[in-house]
């Protein structure tokens, strides 16, 4: 019984690390490749003089408008099978990558980034509902942590990747077709996981079922505002420099081979900061984790403008980076904790508030550059608004000091 009890538990665990790494490996193909392969390339298309800085920021938020609209969907179309929604997305990835090097319009290339951006939400959202849900059953939840280094590790992935490309002369085309035949090869990896169906919604039909009648408390209904404008914040906060922080080296260190890295760096500190946040207790007050997680990404948003060499740029890419997910996590627990009976509806709202704070960066981040000839200003306003959110959240905490509402 009880051999028999020790394999079933190791059988378990291996089913649970194939899921976990799945996980990671999807959420590497649709944010490291789909979303994030675009900032890597981003020099090399402004040196092959295929676009200019201003279309590259309208390429960056067709690809933010994108996901915005696919975590609309998420939020409010709840009926698409999840293991077949999640192959779709990372097939759609694979063609929509390959697709920026195989044709050379830019008018094509805002549609690609679009529909690559509704293809990352889809697989983001589903993979990891799938997953989660997955691991649950199989008594393993903690293995969730891994799945979340998956944005992070391919953002590193791609950017060591383009390193290589730039040192070899290559074209930004041939670095997409690159990017994606990866995105083909790992999707292939996974492939097979993705089967059969779990229903994401049952534990919500389950707790909304419980909540009928109920009325939410004014109280609760003003911090679900103000955390939803505050999550928007960040999503601007951040923006800016992941989408130009090659460029914006580059500029400041010309000649130096360290620009290359920079964003590698920034990868690896999100899959770091993924691990490490799943190790926060759940009871800590989130309000305070994500004032400080603000106030670690400003610092990183501004350093790199007060700081414009080797030092600046990397310190600026840990500090955005260690929290980037975190922010994420906790901004979640938050929804949780307010909206228990109906998280989801909240979660997709703040979702959708991140994603007009992305939509919003690349254009003013080019007009200002323009203007001005200079970053400076526009990294100037994404770490004040980064800072606004800390207030925010600050003042949340210290209102309320349990760390409790009505509603918890």
């Amino acid at each position: 019984m009880t051999t028999q009890h020790t394999q079933d538990t190791q059988a378990n665990r291996k089913t649970a690390l194939r899921i976990a790494l799945s996980g990671l490996i999807a959420l590497s193909v649709a944010m490291g490749i789909g979303r994030f392969a675009f900032t890597p390339l981003l020099p090399m298309m402004l040196h092959d003089q295929t676009i200019d800085l201003n279309s590259g920021g309208w390429l960056a938020t067709s690809n933010y408008l994108g996901y915005f609209i696919g975590a609309l969907l998420c939020a409010f179309w709840r009926g698409l099978p999840p293991t077949r929604t999640i192959r779709a997305g990372l097939l759609a990835t694979v063609l929509l990558t390959a697709g920026m090097g195989a044709f050379h319009s830019q008018g094509l290339w805002l549609l690609l980034r679009l529909l690559s951006g509704i293809a990352s939400a889809l697989v983001f959202v589903y993979s990891s509902g799938w997953c989660l849900q997955r691991l649950a059953q199989l008594q393993l939840p903690a293995l969730g942590g891994i799945i979340y280094s998956g944005p992070g590790l391919g953002i590193m992935l791609t950017g060591l990747s383009s390193s290589a490309m730039v040192a070899g002369g290559w074209h930004a085309a041939a670095g997409w077709l690159a990017f994606g035949l990866m995105a083909a090869l790992l999707t292939l990896l996974v492939w097979k996981t993705f089967r059969g169906e779990v229903d994401l919604r049952a534990g919500a039909a389950a707790t909304g079922s419980a909540g009928q009648g109920y009325t939410e408390p004014a109280a609760v209904t003003r911090e679900v505002r103000w955390q939803v404008l505050a999550y928007g914040l960040a999503g601007f906060g951040y923006i800016i420099t992941a989408t130009f922080l090659p460029v914006i080296a580059r500029q400041a260190l010309p000649g130096s081979s360290w620009p290359d890295f920079f964003w590698p760096l920034f990868g690896l500190c999100v899959a770091l900061g993924a691990l490490g946040a799943t190790r926060i207790p759940v009871h800590a007050d989130q309000r305070r984790l994500l004032a400080i997680s603000y106030v670690m990404q400003a610092i990183g948003v501004i350093i790199s403008a007060i700081l414009p060499n080797e030092f600046g740029f990397a310190l600026g890419s840990i500090l955005l980076g260690l929290p980037f997910t975190a922010i994420t996590l906790f901004a979640m627990r938050e929804a949780r904790r307010l909206r228990s009976h109906h998280a989801p509806g909240l979660m997709g709202l703040m979702t959708a508030s991140y994603g007009i704070g992305q939509i919003a960066g690349p254009p003013l981040a080019t007009k200002l550059v323009h203007v001005s000839g200079s970053f400076t200003p526009s990294l100037s306003i994404a770490a004040a608004t980064l800072l606004a959110g800390a207030g925010v959240y600050g003042w949340l905490a210290t209102r309320d000091r349990t760390g409790k509402v009505a509603a918890a």
